[in-house]
C-alpha cells in the first residue's frame, strides 16, 4: 500500500462498529498525521495544579517533537510556552520538573520573564528589540486544577462547554488544595490508540484485573442481558439498584452524580460517578480509603468513583481520599507513554495517613496488566491476517465513540485541507 495516496481512503471507508485498519495501530506516517492533527489541534491533558504549587514551579511536556514548558508565575497563574530559545534554538528547561526564577537559556543566557517576554540578550546591540523575540506561547486553560493545552493557533472553543459541565463535578474533590503523592511513567508497547481503545471498555476487565474489579463492578461499564445466569442477573440488578439509589444520597449532598456524555464534540469528554462495591469508599483492595484525610470538605468516605474521560488523551478517578490522573502522549507508532498521577490531601502525612504501596497498588497493577493487553494487540495488528473486528454494542460503545471521533476529526482536517479553511 502506498500510504500517502491511500490514508483520506482508509478514513473514508473505515467500517463503523469495527476496529480500524491496521495502518491506523502501525504506520509512522498515520502518526504524523495524528500528531499534527489530534494533538496538534485538540486540547489535551498535560498535568495537574499539584505539580506546580508554588511560583516559579516549572514542568515540561513533550509532545511529539514539541516541547512545552508550564511555568507557575507570582500571580499563582500558570502560563504555557514552547521550551525553545528565541536566539539559536535551545531547549530551555531539560528537566521534567524543576523550580526557577525567570527562564534562562543556558546556552547564551538570554532571559525570560513569567510572561514570556525577553528581558535580557547580551551583546545585540543598543538597536536589538527584545520586544520580537519573547517566547511562543501556548493555549493553556486549568479545568478545577486539571490542566490542558492547545498546540493550534485557534483552539476549539468548545473546552468552555466542558469547563461548564465539568467543574461542578471535579470542584468538590478540591485540586487545589492535594499533593502529588506518587507519580510513574509507563512505556506501552502499541499504538496511542490501542491504549484508549482499551481504557474505553472494561470486556477485558473480569479476566485481566483481578485487583480493579474488587472496588469497580465489570457492570458499571456495560454487559449483555441476554447473556446474564440468575446469579449474574441479580449481580446487575444490585448494581443497577445502587446506583439509583447512591446518585440520589449523592445528588442531595451536593455531589453531581449523572452520567454527562458528550463523545461526539471536538472536545469530546463523558463523566459519571460509579458505586464502588463491598466498603464502597475508594480504588483499594480493601475497598477503604487510602487516605484517613478526606479531600476538601468531605466527611463522608463513601462517595463512589467519579470517573471522567477525554479524547484524546485522558482519564480521571475521584474518590473521597484521593485521585488518579492518567494522561496519554504518543511516542512511536508502537510506543505509549502512560503517565499516572495519584493525589491525596496537601495535608496527608505518609506513613501516618496513608500507605503508598496501598494508595497505588490497584492502578500500579492494571497499568501493567492493560500494558501487556496492548502490547498483544499491537503485535496482532501488524500480522496479515488482522482485519478489523465487530465491537459489542453492548460493552465496547465508547471504544466506537472514541474511534467514531477519531476519524470525524481526520475528516474535517481533509475537508478543511481542500477549501483552505483552518481545521477546528
Amino acid at each position: 500500500m502506498r500510504l500517502s495516496s491511500d490514508i483520506q481512503a482508509l478514513v473514508t471507508q473505515r467500517d463503523k462498529d469495527k476496529c480500524l485498519n491496521a495502518p491506523f495501530y502501525n504506520a509512522a506516517e498515520i502518526l504524523d498525521l495524528d500528531l499534527a492533527v489530534i494533538f496538534g489541534q485538540h486540547w489535551i491533558f498535560v498535568a495537574v495544579a499539584p505539580e506546580l504549587p508554588e511560583p516559579g514551579d516549572c514542568v515540561t511536556v513533550e509532545v511529539g517533537k514539541a516541547s512545552v514548558l508550564l511555568l507557575r508565575g507570582d500571580d499563582m497563574e500558570v502560563r504555557a510556552f514552547h521550551n525553545v530559545c528565541r536566539h539559536r534554538g535551545a531547549r530551555l528547561i531539560d528537566e521534567r520538573a524543576t523550580t526557577i526564577g525567570n527562564i534562562v537559556c543556558r546556552y547564551h543566557g538570554w532571559s525570560y520573564n513569567e510572561d514570556g517576554a525577553l528581558i535580557l540578550a547580551e551583546h545585540m546591540g543598543a538597536d536589538f528589540d527584545k520586544s520580537c523575540h519573547g517566547l511562543k506561547s501556548v493555549h493553556v486553560r486549568s479545568i478545577a486544577g486539571l490542566i490542558f493545552i492547545c498546540l493550534a493557533e485557534n483552539p476549539p472553543a468548545d473546552i468552555e462547554e466542558m469547563a461548564r459541565v465539568m467543574e461542578p463535578y471535579l470542584a468538590p474533590h478540591d485540586i487545589a488544595n492535594c499533593k502529588v503523592a506518587h507519580s510513574s511513567d509507563l512505556i506501552e508497547e502499541g499504538n496511542w490508540k490501542l491504549t484508549m481503545e482499551n481504557n474505553r471498555e472494561c470486556y477485558h476487565c473480569e479476566g485481566n484485573h483481578p485487583q480493579l474489579t474488587v472496588p469497580l463492578s465489570e457492570f458499571g461499564f456495560g454487559f449483555s442481558p441476554d447473556e446474564m445466569d440468575e446469579r449474574r442477573s441479580d449481580d446487575v440488578k444490585k448494581y443497577t439498584d445502587s446506583i439509583e439509589r447512591d446518585h440520589k444520597h449523592w445528588e442531595s449532598c451536593g455531589l453531581p452524580s449523572a452520567e454527562e456524555e458528550h463523545l461526539a464534540n471536538v472536545t469530546g469528554f463523558r463523566t459519571m460517578r460509579l458505586p464502588l462495591m463491598w466498603a464502597g469508599e475508594s480504588h483499594t483492595l480493601d475497598t477503604k480509603v487510602a487516605s484517613k484525610k478526606l479531600l476538601g470538605s468531605f466527611t463522608d468516605p463513601k462517595l463512589g468513583g467519579l470517573s471522567f474521560w477525554t479524547h484524546p488523551n485522558s482519564w480521571h478517578h475521584f474518590m473521597s481520599d484521593h485521585i488518579v490522573t492518567f494522561s496519554i502522549l504518543p511516542i512511536a507508532p508502537d510506543r505509549t507513554l502512560v503517565r499516572t498521577t495519584w493525589l491525596v490531601h496537601k495535608d496527608a502525612i505518609e506513613g501516618e495517613d496513608y500507605s503508598l504501596d496501598n494508595l497505588t497498588q490497584v492502578w500500579t497493577m492494571t497499568n501493567l496488566q492493560d500494558a501487556m493487553l496492548v502490547r498483544l494487540a499491537q503485535l496482532g495488528s501488524e500480522q496479515p491476517a488482522y482485519e478489523p473486528g465487530p465491537y459489542s454494542r453492548f460493552t465496547e460503545p465508547h471504544v466506537e465513540a472514541f474511534c467514531d471521533w477519531y476519524i470525524k476529526r481526520l475528516q474535517d482536517h481533509f475537508a478543511s485541507s481542500k477549501t483552505g479553511i483552518a481545521a477546528e
